[in-house]
């Protein structure tokens, strides 16, 4: 019986996988470090180099044992979780002979851009600005307390944290509009918003104060018939809010 025959490109084909193969293989012989897989996938020996370097950190441990009063302070506010080092850079050699080394005191505002500039992948609430507009000129701690800074300062505007939010409804015709007219917010909002929670509107009549045909507002304000108009639907449901002339 005659076998068929191979065609020259199954070959060819063939002929380069067993190049690539061949060239693999050598490689991983003679290029692969001895060290690599005595503990894991990596280099063994990297771990004694890393070693070799020196500590660079100290760790927010070694900063309470000076600065406990900065620590009860801190532990208070938004930025307990973050670790003193962040801000203040490697303390290794602070640790070691606070007399000769002292850590970094950051005085512009560069490194409170880092999280609280505005980037709208941030989660809603947390607080944001806008650098060149925000109090330009200014250092962040001449209003605010690094270490806990709802001290002695708080926002003033919504927009500080709902920087999203207040970027919208500046370009709308609710811009004029203080969110205090749409929301109840307590006070304690300011400082503790996540226990403290601002209230919205529930029913298409509170709207109507504006919006329906008998409301006593100005006569350049778009008027509907509440009764009829949107049927069984909130005014929010079709209209956002915060720019209510966008599509939705």
């Amino acid at each position: 019986m005659k076998l068929p025959k191979i065609p020259q490109q199954i070959i060819s084909l063939f002929i380069l996988l067993l190049v690539v193969l061949t060239g693999f293989l050598f490689a991983r012989k003679y290029f692969t470090p001895p060290s690599f897989g005595l503990y894991g996938h990596y280099r063994a020996n990297a771990v004694d180099e890393i070693k070799a370097r020196g500590m660079k950190y100290a760790g927010s441990e070694s900063c309470i044992e000076c600065h406990d009063d900065i620590y009860n302070l801190k532990a208070k506010g938004y930025h307990k979780n973050v670790a003193c080092e962040i801000c203040h850079g490697p303390a290794g050699k602070h640790a070691d002979d606070p007399s000769e080394t002292s850590p970094e005191i950051p005085h512009d505002r560069s490194k409170c851009t880092i999280c609280h500039d505005y980037n709208l992948a941030r989660p809603t609430g947390f607080p944001q600005i806008i650098a060149n507009q925000h109090n330009p000129g200014k250092f962040c701690t001449q209003c605010h307390q690094a270490h806990n800074p709802t001290l002695p300062h708080t926002p003033n505007e919504c927009g500080a944290c709902h920087r999203e939010i207040a970027s919208q409804k500046m370009v709308s015709h609710h811009a004029s509009l203080e969110c205090t007219t749409c929301h109840e917010a307590p006070l304690e909002h300011l400082t503790d918003p996540r226990s403290f929670e601002v209230k919205k509107p529930m029913t298409k009549e509170f709207c109507g104060q504006c919006h329906a045909r008998d409301a006593n507002s100005p006569v350049e304000i778009p008027r509907i018939d509440l009764q009829i108009h949107g049927g069984r639907y909130l005014c929010w449901d079709c209209h956002y809010p915060h720019n209510p002339e966008a599509n939705r």
